[in-house]
């Protein structure tokens, strides 16, 4: 399997919440190398860490890990805000070396453009009925915790991980029509910007599919699916998904893809990635053609 990807974006990691996965997806990016990466917002779960959340030292390995692939590959990241992470309004957009803080952006590649986006501002609930929305944020916690319940006692019984919130969201016809119709308006939204395709996260549903002549990807979430987006160096995307990986062949591959001594020596130190001064004429409108 490939290791070195143009591109990935992952989103809803949801750092600082029991459920997220963070052990997992700091194993993941130790994997792969790419040029840039995209964190499509709810990375940081604010609303929880207000609320009984905790940040534990696996939610910072997790921006070790980021820090590593800026300092080591040279790696461009991009960290949209969410509805989970909000407060980064404070401060967009912000721009520190080889890390830029964006409510959005477009991204161009390949002679394609997309708008990226987290997705929650066309979300009628997480908009204009806040209060709801947190309603359904304690319901989902509560749903995450059965799952854990659940997965408990099949890992007990030798079964494989089954993930019982998507099974009661799928059985919820208004679950499923919500789904249907936020991914028809992203497309619509795309259209009308004129891009061709339109990258987003919120409803962690991972997907690759066409909508009406438009490229729907999301990058699903780091609760659940465990999945990411990917873009080739030839323009092709692909959904990643954790538990299809074999982890037991990654040191091979990893190992033969090693850089060259040249490339080892350019190598720039950890406190110049971050804390680099920025010409104010390098700062760009949040489009981006790659």
């Amino acid at each position: 399997m490939k290791t070195n990807y143009k591109t990935l974006i992952i989103s809803d990691v949801h750092l600082g919440t029991k459920g997220s996965k963070a052990k997992e997806i700091a194993r993941f990016l130790k994997q792969f190398r790419c040029e840039n990466l995209i964190l499509n917002g709810d990375i940081i779960d604010g609303w929880q860490l207000k609320k009984s959340g905790s940040w534990k030292r696996k939610h910072t390995r997790f921006f070790n890990r980021i820090l590593k692939l800026m300092e080591n590959h040279q790696t461009q990241v991009y960290y949209l805000r969410g509805n989970h992470d909000d407060f980064l309004d404070q401060i967009l957009p912000l721009q520190i070396g080889r890390l830029q803080i964006l409510s959005d952006m477009t991204y161009e590649s390949h002679g394609r453009k997309y708008f990226v986006t987290h997705g929650d501002i066309f979300d009628s609930v997480t908009t204009h009925f806040r209060w709801i929305a947190f309603l359904g944020d304690i319901g989902y916690t509560f749903l995450l915790w059965l799952n854990r319940i659940v997965n408990y006692y099949r890992f007990k019984a030798g079964l494989p991980y089954y993930s019982f919130s998507q099974y009661v969201k799928g059985k919820v016809k208004k679950a499923v029509s919500y789904i249907d119709d936020y991914e028809s308006e992203l497309a619509k939204m795309a259209k009308a910007k004129g891009c061709d395709g339109i990258i987003c996260g919120h409803i962690h549903k991972p997907e690759n599919r066409m909508i009406d002549g438009i490229h729907y990807l999301n990058s699903g979430d780091w609760v659940e699916s465990m999945s990411a987006l990917a873009e080739d160096h030839e323009g092709n995307w692909e959904l990643i998904h954790y538990r299809e990986l074999d982890f037991k062949n990654f040191k091979t591959e990893v190992t033969a893809s090693l850089t060259t001594d040249e490339e080892i020596s350019s190598i720039i130190p950890l406190h110049r990635v971050a804390f680099d001064l920025i010409k104010d004429d390098s700062i760009q409108p949040n489009s981006f053609r790659i």
